[in-house]
């Protein structure tokens, strides 16, 4: 289903029209615009695939939008639009389990802003580690906020984003 935010159509999983006044409209069309980008590329990087990024940021933006009045007073919206795009990718290679990894020289979005090899080292961490990094290092959340976003504890963050960066620069050393 397709619904219509200020001329900008946006799908929605509903089956029902999400009807939003115009000040929730004008404020997720806002956070749509100055967060769609960002989050696309966390989510490109920690999944590996873009075109699973795509549908995910896509899934995710329309959920926000069908619970925007909600999500729109959250302290970190696009922590939890993060998650749900996670969430819902997650799901999806859960039932893909024996696809192959995407080749190493496919199209990426992040190749301008991250140096080689730094790429591949961080497709190498197991998804938990990624999925933090991504959202400390290239999402630029707080711990507390990662923590929120990702469901986890701080602890929890900080050992697995010790850890992830521990095993970057090893792999990282290792090349040079």
């Amino acid at each position: 289903m397709l619904s219509r935010v200020s001329g900008m159509v946006v799908p929605t999983t509903s089956s029902r029209p999400v009807l939003l006044t115009p000040g929730e409209t004008d404020g997720f069309e806002a956070f749509y615009r100055a967060n769609v980008d960002r989050i696309y590329r966390a989510l490109a990087v920690t999944l590996r695939r873009d075109e699973f990024a795509h549908e995910a940021v896509d899934e995710a933006m329309a959920r926000a939008y069908a619970k925007w009045a909600t999500v729109g007073t959250l302290d970190n919206p696009a922590g939890w639009v993060f998650r749900v795009g996670l969430n819902w990718a997650t799901s999806w290679w859960r039932k893909l389990r024996r696809e192959a990894p995407p080749d190493a020289a496919s199209e990426h979005p992040s190749r301008d802003t991250i140096p080689d090899g730094t790429l591949l080292a961080l497709a190498a961490l197991p998804l938990p580690q990624r999925a933090v990094i991504t959202c400390r290092i290239l999402l630029d959340l707080t711990t507390a906020e990662t923590a929120d976003a990702l469901g986890l504890s701080e602890g929890t963050v900080k050992s697995r984003l010790s850890r992830g960066l521990a095993a970057l620069r090893s792999e990282l050393s290792t090349e040079e």
